[in-house]
């Protein structure tokens, strides 16, 4: 996408990140219509943002009636085992805080990845349509992995150039752990207010710099098509360089 539509937000550290994406998921519920939609990630960052939503000062701040809240992607596992991404923000704060029928996780207890997809984009769409109209989402929240994938989106590979679906199973996984997914593709994601990609530790500092230099990953493309696209970043995440104008340090 291009680095004009491109906001990076650079904070100290991991904790400083978690706290900052709290508080822009909290404004956007609070701008947000009578049912609010996130999209939620998996991985290791997000999951601190995650349990910080389950106790105070955020859990009170949080309408959790209102809120609906759906997966970018999932491993094709149990919810119970330890790869699943909706296990993870369930045992985070979902099972604690939001009302079971606003959780709406893509199914694995079906035959297939392909099968799952169907049965997710078929549920989106539906709420998509008692919305009545305009983004599917309030806030999308995505992160990146090290070969530039976002969601379940590895470069090269068919969903990430899906322009039809909204979902799509993918059999086989770029990186570990190399399990089949389901992933909601950019059509999908980009269906957003806000795209709020979030990113910290020195490891990612490599992928991030090829990011912002614009080349043509997943990740990189993934954007809101009508919205704001933040990256959230940490200093240890920080390349050294970027393409992008609008780099705020707090």
């Amino acid at each position: 996408m291009s680095a004009a539509r491109r906001q990076i937000i650079v904070v100290k550290d991991a904790p400083a990140l978690a706290q900052t994406a709290a508080q822009r998921l909290v404004a956007c519920i609070e701008r947000g219509p009578a049912q609010t939609a996130i999209c939620l990630t998996g991985g290791s960052t997000p999951k601190r943002l995650y349990e910080l939503l389950a106790v105070s000062p955020w859990r009170e701040q949080i309408p959790w009636p209102r809120v609906h809240w759906f997966i970018g992607d999932d491993r094709f596992v149990p919810q119970d085992n330890p790869l699943s991404n909706t296990g993870m923000a369930r045992r985070a704060f979902l099972d604690a805080c939001a009302p079971p029928q606003n959780v709406h996780p893509i199914r694995t207890d079906v035959a297939t990845p392909d099968e799952a997809a169907r049965l997710y984009e078929s549920e989106l769409r539906a709420f998509g349509a008692s919305r009545g109209g305009g983004p599917l989402f309030d806030l999308v929240l995505l992160g990146v992995g090290p070969d530039g994938h976002t969601a379940s989106l590895f470069p090269g590979f068919p969903a990430a150039n899906e322009t039809k679906l909204w979902v799509a199973g993918v059999p086989v996984a770029n990186v570990a752990p190399f399990v089949p997914r389901v992933s909601l593709t950019l059509p999908c994601l980009e269906s957003a207010h806000e795209v709020l990609f979030m990113a910290s530790g020195h490891d990612k500092k490599s992928i991030l710099s090829r990011v912002f230099a614009g080349e043509y990953l997943p990740a990189a493309r993934a954007h809101a098509a009508s919205g704001e696209t933040i990256w959230l970043i940490d200093e240890a995440a920080a390349p050294q360089k970027t393409n992008d104008h609008s780099v705020h340090a707090r």
